[in-house]
């Protein structure tokens, strides 16, 4: 890529995850600018956002706009219309993953180990309390269908707690899902398609202080332990990192992608989700699963560019 082609970084937003996303768009326009790229940062006003890529001359996109618009396939749609390459994965794949709901149906269709799970509409006029406590034994994972950075999850260990969890958790949109909690250790393993070839870097034990790895554990530095490697066996970690990039090809995933993963006590991987915007902040995980195997911040930004989508 010609380093005189103009990058515009877009972050920002309207999401409940915009300030995560400024913090994202701002450490990967000074990494670029460090490797001698041309780069402009936009905060995205929907509506606008053709105007602001024409207003800079854009010739490719780094997306660093996480949840509404910039995850969910909207400004992937967008970006292909106006024939700007951008990075990560395309329409499809990102609505896919975005989609709780539509992603848990299809790593079950595709037998990728998945926590077992309730789909809840808020349009139902069922007993939601009585549907999970016939279908599960506490504690359960209440969430959102469509939300990241762990916004409106909540691990419920008692009968009081389920009507606030719900409450919560559908007030994110219509659908909830109810997922069996594991009792184990919380992986994350990044995934990521380079020069023709899908790797994964090396996995992540997430120890949160707190117990629960929520927004605050996520985002507030001190609050949470990473382990990498993560301390597991090495058939363990061959076999997570199989499952993450299982799961990265079967949503179709481009550029970089996270599996968020628990091992249980009996040494099976489940996934979670998959994210295909991770953050890229100071206490992200991808920029320091990349560390570990010598990538820089800014060689990994670099190469996430590079693989923008034509």
């Amino acid at each position: 890529m010609n380093k005189n082609m103009k990058v515009a970084v877009v972050m920002g937003g309207h999401s409940a995850e915009r300030e995560v996303s400024l913090a994202t768009g701002a450490a990967v326009v000074s990494a670029l600018q460090e490797k001698g790229y041309d780069v402009e940062a936009i905060d995205i006003v929907p509506g606008k956002i053709t105007e602001q890529l024409n207003a800079c001359g854009a010739n490719v996109v780094f997306n660093a706009v996480h949840g509404l618009y910039g995850e969910d396939g909207c400004l992937q749609g967008l970006l292909e219309m106006i024939g700007i390459p951008y990075t990560g994965s395309g329409v499809l794949a990102s609505a896919i993953a975005m989609d709780k709901v539509a992603s848990k149906r299809i790593f079950q269709a595709t037998e990728i180990p998945t926590p077992r799970c309730l789909i809840l509409s808020q349009e139902d006029k069922q007993n939601h309390k009585e549907i999970i406590l016939n279908s599960f034994s506490l504690p359960v994972v209440v969430k959102p269908a469509s939300q990241g950075s762990s916004l409106g999850v909540v691990i419920v260990k008692q009968e009081k707690e389920l009507e606030e969890a719900l409450q919560t958790a559908f007030s994110y949109g219509k659908e909830v899902l109810i997922e069996e909690f594991i009792t184990g250790k919380e992986l994350t393993v990044a995934v990521m398609a380079f020069a023709g070839e899908t790797k994964a870097f090396p996995v992540i034990n997430i120890v949160p202080h707190s117990g629960t790895y929520d927004f605050k554990s996520k985002y507030t530095k001190g609050e949470t332990e990473y382990l990498v490697p993560a301390p597991i066996g090495e058939a363990e970690t061959q076999h997570a990192q199989e499952v993450a990039v299982q799961a990265y090809k079967v949503l179709g995933c481009k550029g970089v992608a996270r599996a968020d993963l628990m091992l249980d006590n009996e040494g099976q991987v489940f996934v979670l989700e998959l994210n295909t915007v991770p953050g890229m902040t100071s206490t992200s995980l991808v920029p320091k699963a990349a560390a570990a195997v010598g990538v820089s911040f800014p060689e990994l930004c670099e190469r996430i560019l590079l693989s923008a989508q034509k």
